[in-house]
């Protein structure tokens, strides 16, 4: 039986916040699926924790596949925010979520559901302004324009539905891809390109100006894409191969293979779940798990050198796994989402984490997604579930924004070619981050050597 989702006005109530369920759907005999939002005070058990987003189906519907929230996005201006609930349902709500417009029962916030028809992996708005004007976006300005906001979702039988946020509408759909449409992104050039990475083992380049009929095919993959992401400059991606674990760096500008950065000898068996740039796209840090531990690795894409490796290790057989890291929009922060805890916050070369959640088996996160301006960080669970949690705040140094306006538009090779002294050299490629870092999970305490 179909699904029947309607757009709910949410009611505020003792500091927590429900969503009405659709009289039309209760007099349908329709099943309903729905969120509640549930504000948390400072001083509950985890202060991290803002506000969470709790899916409520029909009693069938709970605990079966197909409930996961495999995706999360913010719009380029942070005043959108989109998560797949599962079941092929992906919402799209107003933000911030508790602002004083929302907590008016009577005002239409603009909230909107899309039906896709099949499970929703991945998502992602656009197109995306470059940097400089999407950071001057204040969050309340909404764009008036027609078809100035785009959604794209990827879906588990191949298709990629692209749909009108401002109009609720869907555009079109694009055809190609074989498996799963596992990650999708738009690059910060301000254009309707495309990328998608799938479980074809391929990748694909789309212009949605021509409504994906030019399309560009990235083979060398030999098994699943886990993820894929793009330079800040929009010259490379990059794309990590979940069994494969391949590494590889593709050019944007010419659609070809650079190289694969983890060579073709594997001593042990682990997988690769997620990659992301730099906001400099200076480093590309690449996540990986297996039996006993998870890590990290920083990579300089230019010279294919690994700068960096964040290890944890674990007594627990197979409780290890990573599913998904981002950097913050500052470039300070690499954000990971873990099996042991639902969130942590890693600060580039420092010893120990700058925020991390209390440890809980039962967390069950998939991915996580900085809010534009920073500040939050959004996360989705395995129970269709998102929270909101509160990211630390740090005024990056003078010589960190030098770095990365030097960094944005100058390789490493062109770094290295400067008459610098070693020690700038050495902070400009990033090699000041010391090679090895160890934190173990099996206590409280974290050991770090270097």
């Amino acid at each position: 039986m179909a699904l029947n989702l309607q757009r709910h006005r949410i009611q505020p109530s003792r500091g927590r916040w429900w969503v009405k369920s659709c009289k039309r759907c209760q007099r349908m005999n329709v099943p309903n699926v729905d969120y509640v939002v549930s504000s948390y005070p400072p001083s509950a058990s985890d202060p991290a924790l803002l506000l969470e987003l709790k899916t409520r189906r029909p009693p069938s519907l709970v605990e079966r596949a197909g409930c996961e929230t495999w995706s999360v996005d913010f719009s380029p201006d942070g005043a959108w925010f989109a998560w797949s609930m599962g079941h092929g349902i992906v919402w799209v709500v107003a933000w911030p979520l508790d602002s004083e417009e929302s907590q008016n029962g009577e005002t239409d916030r603009g909230d909107k559901s899309f039906s896709c028809g099949h499970p929703v992996w991945g998502l992602a708005f656009g197109p995306r302004p470059p940097k400089s004007n999407a950071t001057a976006c204040p969050t309340k300005t909404r764009s008036k324009g027609k078809n100035s906001l785009l959604l794209a979702t990827g879906l588990e039988n191949g298709v990629i539905k692209i749909w009108n946020v401002l109009t609720g509408s869907a555009v079109f759909d694009l055809h190609g891809h074989e498996g799963v449409v596992r990650d999708l992104v738009f690059p910060q050039n301000g254009t309707l390109t495309l990328i998608s990475s799938s479980r074809d083992k391929t990748l694909r380049i789309w212009d949605l100006a021509h409504k994906g009929k030019k399309v560009q095919v990235l083979y060398g993959h030999k098994d699943w894409i886990s993820s894929c992401c793009v330079s800040s400059d929009c010259s490379m991606i990059a794309s990590v191969g979940r069994f494969d674990r391949m590494v590889c760096l593709w050019s944007l500008r010419s659609y070809t293979f650079i190289r694969n950065l983890t060579g073709g000898a594997h001593k042990t068996v682990y997988l690769l779940s997620s990659c992301d740039f730099s906001p400099d796209g200076a480093i590309l840090a690449t996540a990986a798990f297996s039996g006993s531990s998870w890590w990290i690795d920083l990579w300089d894409p230019y010279t294919a050198e690994k700068l960096a490796t964040l290890a944890d290790y674990f007594e627990d057989y197979g409780q290890n796994q990573i599913s998904a890291i981002q950097f913050s929009p500052n470039g300070l922060h690499l954000t990971l989402v873990t099996d042991d805890r639902a969130l942590r916050i890693w600060e580039l070369g420092e010893k120990g984490m700058v925020m991390e959640t209390k440890r809980d088996r039962d967390s069950n996160g998939l991915c996580c997604k900085y809010h534009p301006q920073g500040g939050v960080v959004a996360t989705g669970t395995r129970d269709g579930h998102v929270r909101f949690w509160r990211a630390p705040s740090a005024v990056p140094s003078l010589c960190h924004l030098c770095r990365s306006i030097l960094r944005h538009s100058i390789s490493t090779h062109q770094i290295e070619a400067l008459p610098l002294p070693k020690r700038i050299l050495e902070y400009l490629t990033y090699k000041n981050i010391p090679e090895r870092l160890k934190s173990c999970c099996s206590s409280d305490e974290e050991e770090w050597e270097s």
